[in-house]
């Protein structure tokens, strides 16, 4: 019966014997001990008593609480009183859940009950925390200064927490933060509108002012207006960024409610450059039950379909979902309602990138045995091709296609949503009209024939000689047909009398006098008030307007999701899931416009660091051992991790001014944490980004413990460059890739100075050459790492934008593989510009750059003016941030025809091999770089290649052409062909191996960013393999 059961003890000699008393305590039976009195007092006297095992008094309260009557109420709260200070945590949980129910019967007791939450809420074990929150959210959830004293404990401990508390915990720490921080979106929002507001002002301006002296004053406005219109950064609230933080390595959690809390939480709370870390979890969910699936759906639904809710992540996607578009195919074995689900989705995804791939999948779907999916199949093209401009015309024909087939459900559905499509140019598609009139013999869905009644009827005047006839043959069926056909009838009717009275009078008249005697009584009351209105017996007001009420131009129907405006409701609710406001359900708070005082979270041990506290003591060494001695001081004084403790750091120093000591120390460490700052975005698009954050805390506490605190160094340009080439502590997340124990080791590339990369061009002095300062040491067995020039410059080149779709501008870019002109860790891109019309573009100038985070472009900062058969080529530099994000960039060209100004959009994208530059290194220095750069740095596999093994010369040529590598020269091997590089953003090295094994060519690709390494390793395969 499993050892939840408690049995009573019925006193019967075979039952209290010793033999038995052994054998229940050996097979850990609990037994509930006869009372002495009377054995309705069993359970109460169980709790006075205290038994010593703890499953009995948890198990009397449980029976306790459980008794309906109001009578005993007093003595109930007596008994949760004691059982909350009971010495078992079950027993205190027990207590918790016990709340409710008295609470329930006497609802009087709210006030004592509300102290025991209180006190429930300070218990340290992680057992008793999640009930305490239930009790908290039944009892009283609006006493949100409850929670502040506690705040920081319940983030802490929410890893540990089992997984039904922490979906209660995180369900309440989204309301919480919602009452008590700002809106970490609202300054984004602020800017953006500013902004556009300023600009209209300028422009005005600029036209009205054409004296010298009033434009100079402008001017000074306008440097005025821009100053004041820079938005203030948006500095979050550390105990905020505490959340986000704890609640991130939950995405990762086997229960997939928790997974969904943690996604609404973000979705609610996040930054909008934050909350692209929800999207891999959800579509995670996805390999679960179909309950699960449905769920899961529909939050992805609702999320996809606010459009351009993440524009300042992705340059292209309009959601973070995108690159997951294949998770979202239909399954044959899926049921209705997921297939619906998955279709919306797929909708709501469509962009000009991929909507060729989502159209050939809903064509798929319209001739599956699903009639649902069938119909609802043919709706979502017509969504795409409202939605997409670009493509109307493309699902047009192919739903014109679809009126052919045999299947009758595909023809009337065809119908219904071409007549929404050709409401937008009616004009234009008068052929499509003329053949939908040929189906009106054959199609019988009641829907399909009125749509194709209305469609004539509403653009009568373009088939002037069809509609006529149309009628004729509706009027011999009018009595057969439905009421939605019979009302679209009259509708016609009255049109065709309005714009061809002479013809259509007698047949108008015909349909009038059917409808007169039929049996719908909406139909008869329709064709009484129309036969007063169009042919009175007397001359009205009415009848003037009867053209404007009839023949106005309606407007296009506006295809929308029906989830657009499910985000009414919290994400994951049942409200949220039926879309109607359930018992039970409150609305989620907006966010305060001022934040409440923060002070009301300070408690000691939790986040406010005590003066004699060792707990917060090797956090605070950590963070100090990073950086120069000096700063020991001010980075004791904070709680949380290095890189929050960092991030708050440089913000205020971005926004206070300098409070250093010296401007050089203050240069160096933005520097630092612009690196560090770049380096985590890039580690959070990765799964393992939690653990190594995770380890790298461990690591530095176990650091910071073991070593004491140092001396500061004298201020000497010396002692600068010693501090500089001093070696950091390596990470730990080195520690868990050096899988190989006898390499020698070194400090972390990422965590060094920016390498030397020799001769640079500066824009300030385009004809000058500056050279880099020297790198710092980096090992024992050299020195410095010097770069080379580039080995191969491929002539070819990529088109941007074709002649067709720029109206006469091609444009096209390739990349130049030398030294960027405007910083070293961009990539050379020239553009190339030609005018294929016979007009001139008097400007072309960059306007917009719609960038994710970490990218960043420069030059092309003038405009340029293309005659005609003419082409200019213009510099650009991009720093990708070693990422395979495109950038995305608006350039606004104009030509002397007086068409106006029109932005044409660009998007570059950079293989991964022109992200990197050659850098020179021995035998030595290359098997000491790989040695480091082993374990899950390194990506190896072995194929046969399509070009002879022994051909050296051609291996070698094919890999300049893919990336922008040299060849290391003195390799012992015969059999090993040997490639250096480094990452053009971050400099971390890359390096390529090619061996001989068997009639097999093995390669290795070692990189520090293991994305990068991944990917150039199967472009190359892709390129050699047979």
């Amino acid at each position: 019966m499993g050892r939840g059961w408690v049995f009573h003890q019925d006193n019967d000699p075979k039952h209290a014997c010793k033999l038995v008393k052994k054998w229940f305590q050996i097979k850990k039976v609990s037994i509930v001990k006869r009372p002495a009195q009377s054995p309705d007092l069993s359970h109460i006297q169980q709790l006075q008593d205290e038994d010593p095992n703890q499953l009995i008094r948890a198990s009397a309260l449980r029976v306790l609480s459980s008794i309906r009557v109001a009578m005993i109420a007093p003595i109930m709260m007596l008994a949760i009183k004691e059982s909350v200070r009971d010495m078992s945590p079950y027993v205190r949980k027990v207590a918790a859940h016990a709340i409710p129910k008295l609470y329930a019967l006497d609802p009087d007791q709210k006030g004592e009950l509300v102290d025991a939450i209180d006190f429930l809420l300070a218990d340290k074990t992680t057992l008793v925390i999640g009930s305490a929150v239930y009790a908290f959210e039944e009892i009283c959830p609006e006493r949100i200064d409850l929670i502040h004293k506690h705040y920081r404990k319940l983030c802490q401990v929410m890893a540990d927490v089992d997984e039904w508390g922490q979906v209660m915990i995180i369900n309440l720490m989204t309301r919480y933060a919602r009452t008590q921080f700002t809106d970490p979106n609202l300054g984004e929002m602020d800017s953006e509108k500013e902004e556009t507001f300023f600009s209209s002002d300028e422009e005005s301006d600029d036209e009205g002012d054409s004296d010298d002296s009033a434009k100079k004053r402008k001017a000074q406005q306008k440097k005025k207006k821009e100053k004041e219109s820079k938005p203030k950064p948006y500095l979050m609230d550390p105990d905020l960024r505490m959340l986000l933080k704890n609640t991130k390595p939950l995405l990762q959690s086997r229960n997939s409610s928790v997974v969904l809390a943690v996604a609404q939480l973000y979705y609610h709370l996040a930054p909008r450059n934050e909350i692209s870390v929800i999207a891999k979890a959800l579509v995670r969910l996805l390999r679960g039950h179909r309950e699960v699936q449905s769920v899961v759906l529909m939050n992805i639904a609702t999320i996809s379909a606010k459009k351009r809710v993440f524009q300042s992540l992705y340059a292209i996607s309009k959601n973070m979902f995108e690159p997951f578009l294949k998770s979202f195919f239909i399954r044959s074995s899926d049921p209705t309602h997921i297939k619906l689900l998955k279709l919306e989705v797929l909708t709501n995804l469509a962009t000009q990138t991929n909507i060729q791939m989502i159209l050939r999948e809903f064509q798929t779907y319209v001739y599956t045995h699903d009639k649902e999916l069938t119909v609802a199949a043919i709706e979502a093209i017509g969504r795409c091709a409202v939605n997409i401009k670009e493509v109307t015309d493309v699902c047009l024909s192919g739903l014109v296609a679809l009126m052919a087939s045999k299947n009758e459900i595909v023809v009337a559905q065809s119908v219904v949503v071409i007549k929404r499509l050709l409401q937008i140019q009616p004009s234009a598609h008068k052929d499509i009209i003329m053949s939908m009139t040929k189906l009106i013999d054959t199609v019988k869905v009641p829907g399909a024939r009125a749509s194709i009644v209305w469609l004539i009827g509403e653009y009568c005047q373009t088939v002037p000689l069809i509609a006529p006839d149309v009628l004729r043959k509706m009027a011999k069926t009018f009595v057969q047909e439905e009421d939605v056909v019979k009302l679209q009838i009259l509708n016609m009717a009255v049109k065709l009398l309005l714009t061809n009275r002479e013809q259509s009078l007698p047949l108008v008249q015909y349909v009038f006098q059917l409808a007169k005697y039929d049996q719908s009584y909406d139909l008869r009351d329709r064709a009484r008030f129309l036969r007063n209105l169009v042919m009175p017996q007397q001359e009205n007001r009415l009848t003037q307007f009867a053209a404007k009420m009839f023949l106005t131009p309606k407007p296009a129907p506006v295809l929308e999701s029906t989830f657009k405006d499910r985000d009414q409701f919290q994400l994951g609710t049942l409200s949220h899931y039926l879309n109607q406001r359930c018992a039970g359900y409150s609305d989620l708070p907006h966010f305060p416009e001022v934040a409440p005082d923060g002070k009301v979270r300070d408690v000691a041990g939790f986040g406010i660091p005590v003066p004699n506290e060792k707990s917060s003591a090797p956090q605070a060494a950590s963070a100090a051992s990073t950086r120069h001695s000096s700063k020991k001081s001010k980075k004791a004084e904070t709680f949380y991790s290095d890189d929050e403790s960092e991030g708050e750091k440089e913000s205020e120093e971005a926004s206070s001014g300098s409070e250093s000591s010296s401007e050089e120390e203050e240069s160096e460490e933005s520097e630092e944490g612009s690196e560090e700052s770049d380096d985590e975005e890039e580690e959070e698009s990765s799964a393992e980004s939690s653990e190594e954050d995770e380890d790298e805390d461990d690591e530095e506490e176990e650091s910071s413990e073991e070593e004491p605190p140092k001396k500061p160094p004298p201020k000497s340009a010396t002692s600068k460059k010693e501090r500089k080439v001093e070696p950091t502590n390596k990470p730990s997340l080195d520690l868990l890739l050096d899988l190989d124990f006898g390499a020698p080791s070194g400090g972390n590339s990422s965590a060094q100075p920016p390498l030397s990369t020799g001769p640079t061009l500066l824009p300030s002095a385009a004809g000058s050459v500056s050279s880099a300062p020297k790198a710092p040491t980096l090992s024992k067995s050299y020195e410095v790492i010097h770069t080379a020039p580039a080995q191969f410059v491929p002539k070819r080149s990529s088109e941007l934008l074709n002649k067709v779709a720029g109206q006469g501008l091609s444009v096209d870019y390739r990349f130049t593989r030398s030294p960027s002109l405007f910083s070293n860790k961009m990539c050379a891109i020239e553009l190339r510009f030609e005018n294929h019309s016979a007009i001139p573009f008097e400007s072309i100038k960059l306007v917009d750059k719609k960038l994710p985070v970490g990218l960043s472009v420069s030059g092309f900062d003038d405009s340029v003016a293309l005659a005609p058969g003419k082409s200019v080529s213009v510099m650009l530099g991009v720093d990708f941030a070693d990422t395979t994000q495109d950038a995305v960039l608006s350039v606004e060209v104009s030509q002397s025809d007086e068409s106006g100004p029109r932005r044409l959009t660009l998007t570059i994208q950079a293989p991964v091999g022109e992200q990197l530059e050659p850098v020179l290194l021995s035998q030595q220095q290359f098997k000491a770089e790989q040695s480091k750069l082993s374990g899950l740095n390194e990506t190896s596999g072995k194929f046969k290649s399509s070009i002879a093994i022994d051909d050296v010369k051609a291996i070698v040529a094919k890999v300049y052409d893919l990336a922008n590598v040299i060849q290391v020269e003195g390799i012992d091997s015969a059999d090993k062909i040997c490639f250096s590089g480094r990452t053009l953003s971050n400099k971390a090295l890359l390096l390529i191996t090619f061996s001989k094994t068997g009639e097999e060519l093995k390669l290795a690709v070692n990189c520090e960013k293991m994305v990068i390494g991944s990917m150039l390793f199967k472009h190359i395969k892709q390129s050699l393999a047979v």
